[in-house]
C-alpha cells in the first residue's frame, strides 16, 4: 500500500496544527481547531480550504467542444467563454463515474475538474473517448494547486489579497459559475496566472483559485493575512462535509456512484438527452425500474443524527438507507440524505431511521436543507 500524497500546502497545514485524514489517496486536513468553529466561520464570515487534491484536465484543440459533448452528459460546446458548468461522466450503462465542473476558456480550450479519488477512473475515460476527435487531453493535476475562499466575506478578502493584480473582470461583476483571470506576483519571482472561478461546495458565495503549485504557499499566506480582519479561518474536510450536506450537494461515493443513474440522484436536468450521441445515452434510454430508489432529504428532531449506512423504515419495512447525515451546525437539528423507495419519497412522508437500534422519526423534505440569503 502506498502512502497518501500531500498537497503543496502540507507544511502550512502542519504549522497551523491541522489534524489529517486520508481522503482519495491524499493526506488532507480534516480540521484545524474545531469542526463547528470552522463551519460557522464559513456561514458567517469566511473559510479557506486547500482543495489541491482535486484533479484538473485541460482539453485543447478544434474538436474540444464536440469531444466534451460526447464524453460527458451535458452540452458543453455551447458554454460562453469563461463560463463553467456542472456535468457528469457516465459509463456506458448510465452509471456515474464522476461528477465534474467544466470551465471554458475559449472554443478550443476547456478545463475539466474531477474528484481526487476518481482521477484514475476519469483520466483513462477521457483519453479513450478522445479517439477520433481533434483534441489533446492533458492531466495537469500535479502542476495545479487549488485554494477556495468561501463565505459572505469572500469577495472582500480576495479583493484585499496582496499580490493578486490585473483581475480582468471586477469581482462584483463576476457571476456565479463564471471565471475571470488575474496575476499573482510571488516575491522574488515572476508572476503566475491565476484563474478565479465563482463556484464552491459549501452553499455560500465564494471563489476557487487555480494557479501553479509552486506559488500556492505564498498565495495561501496572503489570503490568510487579508482575511484576518474579517474573521477568516482555515477550514478542513469535516466542515466542508457538513456545509455541503446542508446545501444538499452530493458527494461521490455516498450519493453518487456507478450504481446510480442521474435521475435517481435528482440530476436528470444535468443530462442533455437531446444530444445526438454521448457515452451513457444507451444506458439511460433503458427504462429505470419503477422501484429504483431515489435521493431525498430527511429531517429529524432531537440531537441524534442518522449516518451513512443506517436503515430507513416505513413501519417495519426497510425502504432505504442513509448516504450522508449529521447534526446540522447551522440549523440545529439532524439532517440526512438517503436513497429510499419512490413510494416513500414524497415530501412530508414520515419515516424512521434506525440509529443504533433506536428508531428516530424523520420527515422527507425537499433539498437543499439550507439556502443562503442573496
Amino acid at each position: 500500500m502506498t502512502d497518501p500524497r500531500t498537497t503543496p500546502l502540507h507544511a502550512r497545514h502542519e504549522a497551523l496544527g491541522a489534524s489529517f485524514t486520508d481522503f482519495g489517496g491524499w493526506l488532507m486536513p480534516v480540521r484545524y481547531s474545531s469542526d463547528l468553529a470552522e463551519h460557522h466561520a464559513v456561514r458567517t464570515t469566511a473559510g479557506l480550504f486547500d482543495i489541491s487534491h482535486m484533479a484538473e484536465f485541460f482539453v485543447s484543440g478544434e474538436g474540444a467542444g464536440a469531444f466534451l459533448d460526447y464524453a460527458l452528459a451535458g452540452r458543453l460546446s455551447t458554454l460562453a467563454d469563461d463560463q463553467a458548468k456542472y456535468s457528469l461522466l457516465l459509463d456506458v450503462d448510465g452509471g456515474i463515474i464522476d461528477d465534474v465542473i467544466v470551465y471554458r476558456y475559449h472554443a478550443e480550450r476547456y478545463m475539466v475538474v474531477a474528484n481526487a479519488g476518481n482521477r484514475d477512473a476519469v483520466a483513462p475515460a477521457l483519453l479513450d473517448r478522445s479517439l477520433g476527435f481533434e483534441v489533446e487531453v492533458d492531466d495537469a493535476t500535479e502542476r495545479i494547486a487549488l485554494i477556495a475562499v468561501q463565505g459572505p466575506a469572500a469577495q472582500a478578502i480576495l479583493a484585499a489579497t496582496a499580490g493578486v493584480t490585473g483581475i480582468r473582470l471586477p469581482l462584483d461583476e463576476l457571476r456565479y459559475y463564471r471565471m475571470t483571470h488575474a496575476e499573482y506576483a510571488v516575491a522574488g519571482a515572476d508572476s503566475v496566472p491565476v484563474d478565479i472561478g465563482r463556484t464552491g461546495y459549501t452553499g455560500e458565495d465564494g471563489f476557487e483559485l487555480y494557479l501553479d503549485a509552486s506559488a500556492a504557499g505564498a498565495l495561501w499566506d496572503e489570503v490568510l493575512a487579508a482575511g484576518e480582519p474579517h474573521g477568516l479561518v482555515p477550514a478542513g474536510l469535516a466542515a466542508r462535509d457538513t456545509l455541503r450536506l446542508e446545501a444538499g450537494m452530493p458527494l461521490y461515493g455516498h450519493e453518487l456512484s456507478r450504481d446510480v443513474v442521474p435521475a435517481q440522484a435528482g440530476l436528470a436536468r444535468v443530462v442533455a438527452a437531446d444530444k445526438d450521441d454521448f457515452v451513457g445515452r444507451a444506458g439511460l434510454s433503458a427504462v429505470v425500474a419503477s422501484d429504483a430508489p431515489v435521493l431525498v432529504g430527511l429531517v429529524s428532531d432531537g440531537r441524534r443524527a442518522g449516518r451513512a449506512g443506517y436503515g430507513v423504515y416505513d413501519g417495519d419495512t426497510r425502504v432505504g438507507e442513509i448516504t450522508s447525515g449529521a447534526l446540522s451546525p447551522t440549523l440545529g437539528y439532524p439532517i440526512a440524505m438517503a436513497f429510499v423507495s419512490p413510494r416513500a419519497s414524497e415530501p412530508g412522508t414520515e419515516l424512521t431511521i434506525d440509529v443504533r437500534g433506536t428508531r428516530i422519526l424523520a420527515t422527507v423534505t425537499a433539498l437543499p436543507f439550507y439556502r443562503r440569503a442573496r
